[in-house]
């Protein structure tokens, strides 16, 4: 059975939203989150990182890359488009733009003005990582459109990966100047999904 090691508000939170997406069954073991501020790879986990997934000798890390792995292996064609898909290419696009395009500059944020107690003396690279998230964000809003889901009507894992880092960019205050109309109304359906109200009781 899938081990996922889990913490609230990391990536992991992805992974299980995602399995409870899916109906697969999984063992979650709870970890207490270790603010990187000293030292990387320090959570513990296997691989010091979270999320880590276990499913037999399988051991690895990285939300995407997991993603895409459960869906391979265990989506049974459910939550991505098949490969031969016209909508496949948007699907890898937007799979990975939540993690490599859309987080990074949100990571900047929260690593200063959380992790460290000289943000004031950052506040031009602050600035520089909040206008590049506004930047990433308002090409998103425009390529969502009046779309339903990032597939126009068609929920996937991309979904998934983008909701995370829109809810992180809202509790940044990210979204809010200037207001992302399309992304707010898509982050509140997003958050209605009952696997999601689910994967929040979890804590």
């Amino acid at each position: 059975m899938l081990k996922l090691y889990y913490a609230p508000r990391t990536r992991a939170v992805r992974i299980v939203w995602l399995l409870e997406e899916l109906g697969l069954p999984y063992v979650l073991e709870r970890v207490e989150f270790a603010p990187p501020a000293r030292a990387f790879f320090a959570q513990r986990t296997p691989l010091g990182k979270l999320p880590t997934l276990e499913d037999g000798d399988v051991v690895m890390c990285e939300s995407g890359a997991i993603a895409e792995y459960i869906l391979e292996r265990y989506g049974d064609g459910r939550l991505a488009p098949p490969r031969d898909s016209a909508k496949r290419a948007a699907f890898l696009q937007w799979l990975h733009f939540a993690e490599s395009t859309a987080f990074p500059p949100l990571g900047i944020i929260t690593w200063l003005s959380r992790y460290r107690d000289d943000s004031s003396q950052h506040e031009t690279l602050l600035a520089d990582a909040r206008a590049r998230a506004v930047a990433g964000f308002g090409f998103l809003e425009r390529a969502l459109g009046q779309n339903t889901w990032l597939l126009g009507d068609e929920f996937s894992a991309a979904d998934v990966m983008m909701g995370f880092t829109l809810a992180a960019a809202r509790l940044l205050g990210v979204l809010e100047d200037p207001p992302f109309t399309a992304l707010s109304a898509y982050l509140a359906r997003l958050q209605a999904r009952p696997a999601f109200q689910r994967t929040l009781a979890i804590g």
